[in-house]
């Protein structure tokens, strides 16, 4: 074999080589064509966003696992979570009837909205509360529950105007003065 011979039999090696690495799936080639990649059917289920699901009930007796506490405060799963975006009026402490009532009131609807499907616990500006609670917002669809809340007047937003819950008769409790 003549030395030019190697030399051509080398170089078409190579360009075989080459060739391979240009075309091959194994080195980055795309397995299949932007041009028709749009034409293949691809068959997935979106990842669930709304995930949480559990029947609540009002917190009561020492056993707490998916309850609610008040307007602003629920156990899920065996966390106590409070809700991040509002302030419910109180009901351990409340400064007068109307509190106590419009708390009730905030209780009852947060129950209700949990219990009506599927929602989303979102991590908040900071883990948990100076009382341990987890801070959470909670959401259905892209839509905040304590927005709702907020919006039929039986919370305030967090870190908005701090209105009292006792500026007027107990039957307006619950709706900002």
């Amino acid at each position: 074999m003549s030395a030019r011979t190697l030399v051509l039999s080398a170089l078409g090696l190579c360009l075989v080589g080459v060739g391979f690495v240009l075309t091959s799936d194994q080195f980055g080639r795309r397995a299949v064509p932007a041009q028709l990649e749009a034409h293949i059917p691809v068959s997935f289920e979106p990842p669930m966003r709304d995930q949480h699901r559990a029947e609540f009930t009002i917190c009561s007796g020492p056993v707490r696992a998916n309850c609610v506490v008040d307007g602003d405060t629920f156990w899920f799963k065996g966390t106590k979570i409070r809700v991040a975006d509002i302030d419910a009026p109180e009901i351990s402490e409340p400064d007068c009837a109307g509190e106590a009532q419009a708390g009730e009131m905030a209780k009852t609807r947060l129950l209700d909205l949990l219990n009506a499907g599927r929602f989303r616990l979102i991590s908040s500006w900071r883990d948990q509360d100076s009382y341990g609670r987890k801070l959470r917002i909670v959401a259905r669809e892209d839509i905040s529950l304590g927005e709702m809340l907020v919006r039929e007047g039986l919370a305030r937003p967090w870190g908005g105007p701090d209105f009292g819950w006792c500026n007027g008769p107990a039957s307006t409790a619950g709706v900002r003065q």
